[in-house]
Formats: C-alpha cells, sequence, structure tokens
C-alpha cells in the first residue's frame, strides 16, 4: 500500500509493504517485503532495505546506506554519509553504512557514515554512534559507548551473559 500523499519514484518495492504519506522514494531505492514506512520519511537512490523493516517517522535515508531484515529504525533518527560535507562538493562516493539483520536503533540517535552496525545490536535512544557496534552489543550515549549485550530477545544480558528473560546465554565468543 502507497499513501496517496507520497512520492514514490521506484518500482523496487516488495508485497505488503506500507509506505505512509508524505513519504518521498527515489528512483532507483530498493524495499524489500512487508516494511512499514511511516511518515516523512526520505529514502535516496543508493539505498536498499531488506525485508520486514520498520522506518519510523522524519528519517532521511542518504545514498550509501544498506539495512539488511527485521531493522528497526525509531522516529527522527539521522544518517550522515559524508565527512566533510560542503554546499555543491560532492564526493566521489558517499560512505557506506550498513545496519545488520535484526539491529534496533533507537529514537533520534545520529549514525555517522561509514560503520557497521552488527546483527541483534542495539542503539539506545539520541545515542551518537561514530563507531562500528558488533553483533548483539547495546551502545548507547554521546558518543555512544558499549555498555553490554543484549539477546535476540533484545532483552539485557547480565555479567555473566545470560539473558534476564528467556535465560538464553550469549555466546561470548560474539564480542
Amino acid at each position: 500500500m502507497i499513501h496517496n500523499l507520497a512520492d514514490v519514484q521506484t518500482e523496487n518495492i516488495g508485497k505488503n509493504t506500507n509506505i505512509w504519506q508524505f513519504c518521498v522514494v527515489f528512483k532507483n531505492a530498493k524495499i524489500g517485503n512487508n516494511c512499514n514506512i511511516s511518515a516523512g520519511v526520505l529514502i535516496e537512490n543508493d539505498v536498499f532495505i531488506g525485508n520486514n523493516v520498520t522506518i519510523k517517522s522524519g528519517v532521511q535515508l542518504w545514498d550509501g546506506l544498506t539495512i539488511e531484515d527485521n531493522v528497526f529504525i525509531g522516529p527522527n533518527v539521522t544518517f550522515t554519509n559524508d565527512f566533510l560535507p560542503r554546499s555543491k562538493h560532492y564526493p566521489k562516493e558517499f560512505l557506506k553504512t550498513t545496519i545488520k539483520k535484526s539491529a534496533s536503533i533507537g529514537a533520534n540517535s545520529t549514525i555517522i557514515g561509514g560503520i557497521v552496525v552488527g546483527e541483534f545490536a542495539m542503539i539506545g535512544a539520541g545515542s551518537v554512534v561514530t563507531k562500528s557496534v558488533g553483533a548483539n552489543e547495546l551502545w548507547y550515549g554521546n558518543p555512544a559507548k558499549h555498555r553490554g549485550y543484549v539477546c535476540v530477545c533484545g532483552q539485557k544480558c547480565d555479567k555473566d551473559f545470560v539473558c534476564s528473560s528467556c535465560k538464553t546465554i550469549k555466546n561470548r565468543s560474539n564480542k
């Protein structure tokens, strides 16, 4: 479903994906199946979005961004793609940023270009992420720092890497 007040120029949209009002999607963007693109989202050309992705309102997805399957992007998350921006001066290539499968990024976070956010990682709301984040890692703050680990179910693990909710033991070799 594409809302009649959205400007969607791409035909590369999977089945059961919803794109809500006031979204702008450029011609070469690729969006997978069963995604929810909330109101007021902008998606540039060199952007790939996997399946089952949720992108909340107020997010801009700039060239060079890959979002893998089952990712959650909270409201007003900011991505960057150029370390040295100047008006009307463009880099030869924009920085490449990858958000790996099942990662979650909290509201109002800023993700600096050229990094990887690992599988099942969680970024706390309002964080400024300047470095790559490993699988299952919990990061938050400004600048964001590694603060612990999260289970695949999304709950924080204790000091022994055991999930408080489902009692799964996180593999320590995945640090």
